[in-house]
């Protein structure tokens, strides 16, 4: 009864069309009522606590220091890098988009900011050069999906939080499978772009490469700090935040000089602006949280899946396929806040990895939001490329079943995850 409760009023609420933290807050008190443990001030601190967390404190550093890279030129040299090195391949705007993809995730870690950037930049490049509309802004949200997975990452920030996993193991995690993911799509825009009769852009000279190379020179370092860091245990992944942020701050303002004061105000706005939306769906799934402790749900989903324990692959198997269903009705952040407090007592009973886990956990709700209806990337792509929500659905169909598999083959061959992460270490 307790279960139903708590998923009935949660769905009721959501169905209301109430917005997602709100919803969270109703659930924890349909809980509270019942179990006739009803009290405001313990609502009120939950959701303060909730809140109250140094490692969250990354969330508002990436976050600015996304916005800064984007509107200070730092993504714009990135891609240009990224044309310098593919550009001239058959298809090669479609690479120049995925290294681009995976060199931007190691800078920002929001899949929203990288979708938003490189559509702005490469979906009228890739349209003029006669490559299908559709297509390219379906291959432009799946490379959204990568930037969650590549450290620094906003997602597992948030589930190392709610789930007490190192947040600097998840980093270094992530880094293969993020690989992985854009090997995938490199292979699926290659079988879709190969019979197209258009003419690449002319092969860039070494110098150009070298020029272009020097040029993101700056942005490319910003990576390399954060994992020498992490891996040297220079800084924390909070402190790791504040460093990309500073950094961005100072090579967008002097090095680039492209960052001016008014455009400095709006990036600290827009920031902001996102955090808040962020840190309320913390505050308000720790209310959740704390009552499905108290609730002992977990308990009761272990004994539900007693019989998939000893088979930890299987078990795998059907979280991954509840997390895509949950995908499909939910953003990233409430997804992880809701799922991470029920599921990781059954992942640890199965004495499957919480690391191996979490990297997979990210993955899938990662391409969750490229998952129609409610994708937050392919509105985002629709919007600033300004298709309909029905072209960007069809094009990016193909690139996100390949990284459904993709995840899969992670699920049947924990080693593609573990053994790189293991080395990184």
């Amino acid at each position: 009864m307790t279960i139903f409760i708590f998923i009935g009023s949660l769905l009721a609420a959501m169905a209301l069309g109430v917005p997602i933290a709100f919803s969270l807050l109703i659930c924890g008190v349909a809980l509270m009522w019942h179990m006739n443990i009803f009290d405001a001030q313990i609502l009120a601190l939950n959701v303060i606590e909730g809140a109250n967390s140094f490692p969250l404190l990354a969330v508002p550093f990436f976050m600015l220091a996304g916005e800064v890279m984007n509107t200070g030129g730092l993504s714009r040299r990135i891609v240009d890098f990224a044309m310098a090195l593919v550009g001239h391949i058959r298809g090669g705007l479609g690479y120049v988009t995925i290294v681009a993809a995976c060199l931007l995730s190691a800078l920002s870690g929001s899949a929203v900011a990288d979708a938003a950037a490189l559509t702005a930049l490469m979906l009228p490049m890739m349209v003029k050069a006669g490559h299908d509309k559709a297509r390219s802004g379906g291959l432009i949200a799946a490379c959204g999906v990568i930037g969650p997975v590549i450290p620094p990452s906003i997602g597992f920030v948030i589930f190392g939080v709610a789930a007490n996993v190192s947040i600097s193991k998840l980093f270094l995690a992530g880094i293969f499978p993020g690989i992985l993911l854009g090997a995938g799509l490199w292979i699926t825009w290659w079988y879709l772009t190969r019979k197209e009769d258009l003419a690449p852009p002319p092969r860039k000279t070494l110098a150009e490469v070298m020029a272009a190379m020097r040029s993101a020179g700056w942005a490319l370092m910003l990576p390399l700090i954060i994992l020498v860091g992490l891996r040297m245990g220079v800084f924390t992944p909070t402190e790791a935040a504040v460093v990309a942020a500073v950094y961005a701050l100072f090579v967008a303002g002097v090095v680039y000089r492209e960052l001016n004061w008014k455009q400095l105000y709006e990036v600290f706005e827009r920031a902001a602006m996102t955090t808040a939306l962020v840190m309320f769906l913390v505050a308000a799934a720790m209310v959740s949280a704390w009552l499905i402790a108290v609730a002992n749900l977990p308990a009761q989903l272990v004994e539900m899946l007693q019989p998939l324990i000893n088979q930890p692959t299987l078990l795998m198997f059907v979280i991954m396929i509840l997390c895509m269903v949950v995908g499909t009705a939910m953003d990233m952040t409430p997804t992880i806040l809701i799922l991470t407090p029920v599921l990781m007592p059954i992942v640890k009973a199965a004495g499957i990895d919480p690391v191996y886990f979490g990297v997979l956990f990210i993955i899938n709700n990662s391409i969750g939001l490229v998952t129609p209806p409610v994708g937050t990337v392919l509105n985002v792509v629709a919007g600033v490329g300004r298709m309909r929500m029905d072209d960007v659905t069809r094009g990016v169909l193909p690139f996100m079943t390949v990284q459904f598999v993709v995840m899969f083959l992670m699920v049947m061959f924990p080693a593609l995850v573990m053994v790189p992460a293991r080395m990184m270490y």
